[in-house]
């Protein structure tokens, strides 16, 4: 459990996203996380402490003047690892960019020494109002994190306006990579592929791969996990996106090289675990060919060697991932040479478990100074993790 001995204190405040709040809570004890939970009157409105209570296995606060606990607010500041405020309202920030301390929650908010993060929700236009950007200011000034908010479906209906309270899933994932120990992945910038790309015969006709995109989606997971900042590039999948990493969509193998290029400047490290494809139609129809012109020959072209083409950051560690059918180590050799990368990740696509569309992997590491590490068959999270170990001294 990734956040086991971690104490989280969150503090809930009265709006409807309240709800969510208590997903949060029983993801952070899921994960291992021991959590007290502070509610403001307003938000007994919309949940009652007892349902906190029931999800943590700890007595709720709610007010300043529970007989016995006149300094509750203090000792309780003096504790936690970090204060979680979700969702945090309009009326919730504006009191704590002013100092005020006139309730339990904004109390520990002035007593605390811990990190504070906070998951703004309210309404479209109290967010877009200037009172509360310049309240989030103020408090992001004093070191305030934030998640969120998302664009999405409101108490009052639809909106294409942030207001919206972040899912508990990306809430827990910023959790972890706040709490994530000090390690060299840390607030390192990490750039993901993931997935295949698509070239287009005519407009519903297209040449692509099997790739379910895991292996990339894992490392993207795993890179959070260690504190990383990911940006993940991943071409067509139905995976639901790994919450906390910034999701760059892309669809031919030229979309793929053009917008790595646009977001690695400043990257730590560059894991190239999509499947792009190799080959494009010479000339791609602008309109479907029908049928009943019967047989079709196609002429292809190469598609850029998209490793080999990047302008690369300096002190950018590059990994690259070779599946092959034969002879894989010499191949997988050659190719860790001709494009001068610190590491090639090489899996059989013929081994069974392995390769596409499967969540396992069975995979030999090759580093540049010689290091070959054969692994047996695990889980893709499981890979990507030995993966970031196998790199982690080469790490600028």
């Amino acid at each position: 459990m990734r956040l086991a001995g971690r104490h989280v204190v969150l503090g809930v405040s009265g709006g409807i996203a309240c709800y969510k709040s208590c997903i949060l809570a029983r993801r952070l004890v899921e994960d291992g996380a021991t959590v007290d939970v502070v509610m403001t009157q307003a938000a007994t409105e919309f949940v009652r402490p007892l349902t906190f209570e029931a999800l943590t296995g700890r007595k709720v606060i709610t007010s300043l003047w529970e007989p016995g606990r006149a300094l509750a607010h203090v000792d309780l500041a003096k504790h936690p690892d970090l204060v979680i405020v979700a969702p945090a309202t309009a009326q919730l920030l504006a009191r704590a960019a002013q100092g005020l301390a006139d309730d339990f929650l904004t109390s520990l908010l002035v007593a605390r020494s811990a990190p504070i993060l906070a998951a703004p929700a309210m309404n479209d236009g109290m967010y877009a109002h200037p009172a509360t950007q310049a309240n989030l200011q103020t408090l992001r000034d004093r070191g305030w994190h934030f998640v969120g908010p998302d664009v999405g479906a409101l108490a009052e209906g639809p909106s294409e306006r942030p207001g919206r309270m972040s899912e508990p899933e990306a809430i827990v994932s910023e959790v972890r990579r706040m709490l994530a120990p000090p390690g060299p992945w840390r607030g390192r910038h990490v750039v993901v592929t993931a997935g295949p790309t698509r070239e287009h015969l005519d407009p519903v006709r297209v040449i692509t791969n099997p790739s379910s995109g895991r292996m990339g989606y894992a490392l993207a997971e795993a890179a959070l996990a260690r504190g990383a900042v990911v940006t993940l590039v991943a071409g067509p999948t139905d995976l639901p996106p790994p919450s906390g990493a910034t999701v760059v969509r892309i669809e031919s193998t030229e979309d793929l090289r053009h917008e790595i290029q646009r977001v690695l400047g400043g990257a730590s490290a560059l894991f190239m675990a999509a499947a792009p494809a190799d080959f494009k139609p010479a000339k791609a129809d602008k309109t479907k060919r029908p049928r009943s012109k019967g047989k079709l020959t196609l002429a292809l072209a190469p598609t850029p060697d998209v490793l080999q083409s990047l302008k690369r950051p300096k002190d950018c560690l590059m990994v690259g991932f070779a599946l092959e059918t034969g002879d894989g180590l010499k191949h997988a050799e050659r190719k860790l040479k001709e494009k001068k990368l610190d590491a090639i990740v090489l899996n059989d696509a013929t081994e069974p478990g392995a390769g596409f569309e499967v969540s396992t992997n069975k995979v030999t590491i090759i580093t540049r100074d010689g290091d070959v590490r054969a692994l047996p068959l695990l889980s893709k999270r499981e890979v990507a993790d030995k993966i970031l170990d196998a790199v982690e001294s080469k790490l600028s």
